[in-house]
């Protein structure tokens, strides 16, 4: 081995650093295997730069389809196999080996032709087919391949799952756009201002949970579909303009109501609202009415009043006859108003009750 190492050219690939092809076999029976090993690590190939990892295909999406990159074999040789090689060459007096015969280079997990990627594209290629048309009011939003594909994981090992988590985290930036609920809107009074109208439990909400499984489910079939969202809350006017034509509108500030049934004025009237000196103002918003009751009696704290006609819309807020009072409107409310609730003559509120449906929109704003 001494004079093998002796006479060693470091240009001569591998077998040569362990002596010249003009030793013979018997001078290579007895060697020593940590010589050996120290000699191939330091071999360039194990401890220098400029090896390339081998690497498995690639599935690449483009125009709504994918695709399969082939493998990359590299120039990364497997140190283990690289010294049994070696070994054996010694052992055996051969003066030159061929790391490709001998298996010595490290190769990808897979291939192009692999059945693991090929099935794997197979079942994303359906996956992306899958188109759904959402119709929310009178827009649409469209789930495509395109989308669909960041909700797509495809291990180390080609298996294909779909991210329920990703797809949650997409509806819920969608019913972020879509719900209504609480949001600022332009509202038209009908002194012909538009102003900003806030808050309030009105509204649309789409169900995630719902929509989560659903498309889930449709992924996994590849379909096509239109379909409205499921709501866990629906708008009584299910339209970019979700107050739509039927609503009631009360001006706190000016102290007066207005009830309008498909764009009709049924009837408009002063009101008193929340005593605002107290704490007690009516709150500003857009609420839906969540039912009426014919009398109704009214209880709080220290209060027990019997009414004629109970339409409440922000929970124990509402609007009521208060036959009570002698007059409605103008400064009243400042000092002398409700507990919240809007006070109505008995006639506005007898009209109103016969004439409004539940869920029907009531803006309220100063």
């Amino acid at each position: 081995m001494q004079k093998i190492k002796e006479s060693q050219n470091p240009f001569k690939w591998i077998i040569s650093g362990f002596g010249s092809n003009n030793y013979k076999s018997s001078e290579m029976v007895s060697f020593d295997i940590d010589k050996l090993n120290n000699n191939i690590n330091r071999f360039y190939c194990f401890n220098g730069g400029g090896v390339e990892e081998p690497k498995n295909p690639i599935l690449q999406y483009e125009d709504g389809k994918y695709s399969i990159l082939k493998e990359t074999y590299g120039n990364k040789l497997n140190k283990e196999h690289v010294t049994t090689a070696i070994t054996n060459a010694i052992e055996s007096g051969k003066a030159n080996i061929d790391l490709d015969e001998e298996g010595c280079y490290d190769s990808p997990k897979f291939t192009s032709e692999s059945k693991e990627i090929t099935d794997a594209r197979d079942i994303l290629d359906k996956y992306v087919s899958t188109k759904i048309t959402y119709d929310i009011g009178d827009t649409q939003e469209v789930l495509d391949g395109d989308k669909i594909r960041g909700f797509l994981d495809v291990d180390e090992d080609y298996n294909v799952s779909v991210s329920e988590e990703k797809i949650r985290s997409y509806l819920k930036s969608f019913a972020e756009k879509y719900n209504t609920i609480g949001k600022t809107r332009k509202f038209n009074t009908t002194a012909g201002s538009t102003i900003s109208v806030s808050g309030g439990d009105y509204g649309r909400k789409i169900d995630v949970s719902e929509e989560v499984k659903y498309i889930l489910d449709v992924i996994k079939d590849g379909k096509t579909d239109n379909r409205e969202p499921k709501y866990s809350q629906v708008p009584f006017c299910n339209g970019t303009d979700d107050i739509g034509n039927t609503y009631v509108e009360v001006s706190l500030s000016s102290q007066h109501l207005w009830f309008y049934k498909d764009g009709s004025l049924i009837i408009d009237g002063p009101i008193v609202s929340g005593n605002v000196s107290n704490g007690c103002g009516t709150p500003g918003g857009v609420y839906k009415l969540e039912y009426k009751e014919r009398n109704a009696t009214l209880k709080g704290e220290g209060y027990s009043t019997p009414v004629s006609f109970w339409m409440p819309f922000n929970g124990g807020i509402g609007i009521h006859d208060a036959t009570w009072r002698s007059s409605f409107g103008g400064n009243i409310y400042v000092a002398g108003g409700s507990h919240g609730c809007v006070n109505a003559p008995y006639s506005l509120a007898n009209t109103i009750f016969n004439n409004i449906d539940s869920g029907t929109p009531v803006v309220c704003y100063y």
